[in-house]
Order: structure tokens, then sequence, then C-alpha cells
């Protein structure tokens, strides 16, 4: 099956007009992206936006085979004439299946959104799944056969993603193509970034891809540290690299502080912007759970962890600190390495950056600095990616 992306971006295309913002202003030459519409075989148009017949002209295509032109969700961007020659364009009712007279099945998918997704089958039995902006799935037919390819909003609805993959539409092979980018998501090498860690890419207007051929998937990292200053974004980026899995278990290192209301709001507003189907574990004891088979981990943060761990050692009291309080906590900062090292799971570790500021005044802090240095250096050594987040924005370190 030939699958051509005529455009790739919103309605509305990108840039916006008259949109002063700054993925607008960098939405240039093979940045901007029109409306997105999907030429399949040329006999199937999914979506007819604005020079449809033009873009598919620049791909090296033509619109005159095209014998069905379906739309999955109302046009609010601009005027659209239809090119001649074109079938009427139509939506299909939830559920309903055509048959083309080229040989493709189409089937309407339900959304739980206004909108129609669009299940095509190949006459040799590739299979495609294309979703509107915003759509993600209300039920699926056939679970358990993973898609070929599934063209849909991933930087919009990143749980669509994850609901395809717990029903196993979505499977290791399947190409998954990001469209509908608008200014609301990253540009250029950075959304190329955070669309690898979904296990999905962007291709520029005018792309032809072949569904069901070899492809590279993006392989996305085992294992992850975010470093970062206070209140830099490392949290959040942290939970964006897994927002696309059906399921992640939080590891909250920080606990229950009793009398702590400022505390207790920073916890709400943390568990207000995970979603729904993930699962907290409050606890510091990280190696037993990197030793288990399941989902993924996301671990915020190994700061706290080390505040507990110096702790259970007696580190703050420099006489039990010299007297083998540093010797178990290099036992238990090489047990937490060792288990990083031997998981089978997929981890995202969040921590802080330290010591690049003023002196701690006192030599607990000093100890406190050093040690978390260590502790973020040998952990990052067992990791395939490791990020630094400055001021919201994420620079690879590795991977």
């Amino acid at each position: 099956m030939e699958l051509t992306l005529l455009g790739t971006g919103a309605p509305v295309g990108l840039p916006r007009p008259d949109c002063p913002c700054a993925v607008c202003a960098t939405a240039r030459g093979t940045l901007a992206r029109a409306a997105t519409s999907l030429l399949v075989d040329g006999a199937l148009l999914l979506d007819l936006t604005p020079g449809a017949a033009l873009a598919a002209a620049r791909s090296g295509h033509s619109l005159v085979g095209v014998r069905q032109v379906l739309l999955t969700h109302p046009h609010d961007g601009p005027a659209v004439e239809m090119p001649a020659g074109l079938p009427t364009a139509g939506r299909v009712p939830d559920g309903r299946e055509l048959t083309l007279i080229s040989g493709h099945r189409v089937r309407a998918v339900a959304m739980d959104s206004p909108g129609t997704g669009y299940e095509v089958t190949a006459p040799d039995g590739e299979r495609l799944l294309y979703l509107p902006p915003a759509g993600s799935p209300a039920g699926l037919h056939d679970e358990g056969r993973p898609y070929d390819t599934v063209v849909a909003d991933v930087t919009g609805r990143p749980d669509a993603l994850a609901r395809l993959r717990a029903a196993g539409a979505v499977g290791p092979a399947t190409d998954v193509v990001a469209v509908h980018l608008d200014h609301g998501a990253p540009w250029g090498a950075e959304l190329d970034r955070r669309l690898a860690a979904a296990g999905a890419r962007a291709v520029p207007d005018g792309t032809t891809l072949y569904v069901g051929e070899y492809h590279d998937v993006p392989e996305v990292p085992r294992r992850t540290l975010v470093t970062g200053g206070a209140r830099s974004g490392k949290s959040v980026e942290a939970e964006r690299r897994l927002e696309t899995f059906p399921e992640v278990v939080y590891v909250a290192t920080g606990g229950v502080r009793e009398g702590d209301p400022e505390w207790d709001q920073r916890v709400h507003l943390h568990r207000e912007r995970r979603p729904s189907s993930w699962r907290t574990t409050e606890s510091c004891d990280l190696v037993p759970l990197l030793a288990e088979e399941g989902p993924p981990l996301l671990i915020d943060c190994l700061s706290l962890w080390l505040t507990d761990a110096m702790d259970r050692v007696g580190a703050w009291d420099d006489e039990r600190w010299a007297d083998g309080g540093r010797e178990e906590l290099e036992t238990r900062v090489a047990e937490l390495v060792a288990a990083v090292r031997a998981t089978g799971r997929t981890v995202v570790a969040v921590t802080n950056e330290v010591g690049s500021g003023v002196v701690p005044a006192t030599a607990s802090g000093r100890r406190f600095r050093d040690e978390l240095g260590r502790l973020n250096a040998a952990f990052a050594g067992e990791c395939e990616q490791v990020l630094l987040v400055v001021a919201g924005q994420a620079l690879v370190l590795r991977g």
C-alpha cells in the first residue's frame, strides 16, 4: 500500500496565519505543513484540504485516479475548492465498511471526540489506521492484531497511542507517524526527539511511505535519566517520555510530610498532571522494583532517594559518617546502580543538578551536594539516554 502524506499539519496549517509564536516563526521550508491529507494508492483520498491537487503534483502524484474521498472531521480551516473530476467528499457512519473498486476495504472507526477514524485494508492485507485531529478510538475492532501503520495526532492526543498499545493495535513493528501538527508542538530536532521517545516519527509534507514495507522504527531508550535545576521542567519532561505507554508505575520517593500543606499542594499538582491509568507507589526501596518485571517505572526523584539513604546511614552526623556511614552509603548507591544495570524494565528517573552555584555553608550540605553528584554520574553511566533540562528545554547529553 502506497501512502502519500500531502499535508501533515493542523487544519489551519503551520505556520498559522498572522501568528507570531516561535513555532510559527520557524515553520519555513520543510518545517512548513499544510493541513493533513492522505493519498492511498492513488485511489483513496482521506481528508480534502486546500491545494490538495497541487500538493499531489509536488509529490509526483495525481488525483485523477481517486475513486473515493472521505473526511474525518468538519473542515474549519481555509476554504476548499473541489478539484475537477474528484468524487463528492463524505463521511462514513461509525462501524460501516466500504469496499472500493480498487479492492481496498475501509471501515469507519468511532472516536471519543467529534470526528471519524478510518481503518484501510489493502487488497494484499496491509492495514492502515488514520485518526482525525485530537481523536482517540472509542473502541477497536479486531483488537490484538497490530496495524502496519498508524497515522495520528500523537502530540495532541498521546493517550490515543497508549490506548492503541494497550489493545495490541500498535506493536513494536508498527510505523507510527505523527500528523495534525500544530504550533502547540515543538519543532525541528526537539519534535523528532520527543516523538522518538514515543516510538513515533514525523515526516515532511509530500512524503510517500509504503505500508507493510520494512522500516526503522524509532527505538525507545530503555533507561533515561532526566536532570536539571529546580522548576526547570525536568519532571514534565520525564512524564512526557512515558505518556504514550498504557501503564506506568510512578515511584514517588518524597513520601508524605505531615503538617506541610505546601508539599501536599506540590504532590497534588504532580498527580493531576499524570494520566489516570498510571499507578503511584510511594517508596524509596527502588532495588526490588527494578528487579521485578512490569510496566515502565518513572522515578521522581533520585535526590529525595539520596536524602532517605543518607538519613538511614546517619550521614548528617560527622562522627557517624566517619565511622562507617560513608561506606554504608556507597554500598546502597552501588546496589541501586547495579539494579539499574540489570533491570529489564523501561525506566525514566528524575534527579536534581546541584553544585553549579553557591557552595553550601555547612559540612552536611556540602556532603549532600558531593554525594548527589556522584550518584547522578553513576546512574547516568547505566542509561542509554541522559537529558539536561534548562528553562523547560531538554538538551540531549547522551543518546
